[in-house]
């Protein structure tokens, strides 16, 4: 009798500190962790791209961006740089572009892909509060997904209107964008 008890006791015992181990040993972005105040997981962000940090998580980030949104550029150069930042992020993962809609696209670009690398700093000024890459004029780019390894990028221009004859474009391979 003592000794199921005993046995009962330990058992326990290990239940309640699994219970309180658990919750604060989970990885950061995993299903179920808590977020800091203030701050929200942008809408449409999944399990699937809200991956645990890779390897390269602590490395500093690429500074291809540095050269997007700059006052002494242009549209063009922007498309050409996030081009850019595509053909990095296929590199680097072997594998196809990020997919998804403009904020999952983002999260993927800003570290959360399989490497945990980010291709943009996550406090880039071209990313707005809902966590989506604009475009100069402060509209989110559009990403058409062409094939694994094709990312038609869209910018609305200056009327901020998708499909309008204002619109830049860059379609790689097939046309950069008029400057």
């Amino acid at each position: 009798m003592k000794r199921r008890f005993a046995f009962l006791a330990i058992l326990a015992i290990l239940v309640l500190g699994l219970i309180w181990w658990i919750p604060r040993h989970r990885p950061a972005g995993s299903a179920g962790s808590a977020t800091l105040p203030g701050t929200s997981t942008p809408p449409g962000l999944t399990a699937a791209n809200s991956r645990t940090p890779g390897p390269y998580a602590n490395e500093e980030p690429s500074h291809l961006a540095d050269r997007l949104d700059t006052p002494t550029s242009d549209i063009a150069s922007d498309l050409r740089v996030l081009n850019d930042i595509f053909v990095q992020y296929r590199s680097a993962t072997h594998g196809e572009n990020p997919v998804g809609e403009n904020v999952e696209i983002t999260a993927a670009l800003t570290g959360r892909n399989k490497l945990g690398f980010s291709f943009i700093p996550k406090n880039h000024p071209a990313i707005n509060a809902r966590g989506e890459l604009c475009d100069r004029w402060g509209t989110p780019f559009f990403f058409h997904q062409l094939s694994g390894t094709q990312m038609e990028i869209r910018s609305a221009g200056p009327d901020r209107k998708l499909w309008t004859d204002d619109d830049k474009v860059l379609t790689p391979g097939l046309h950069s964008p008029p400057r």
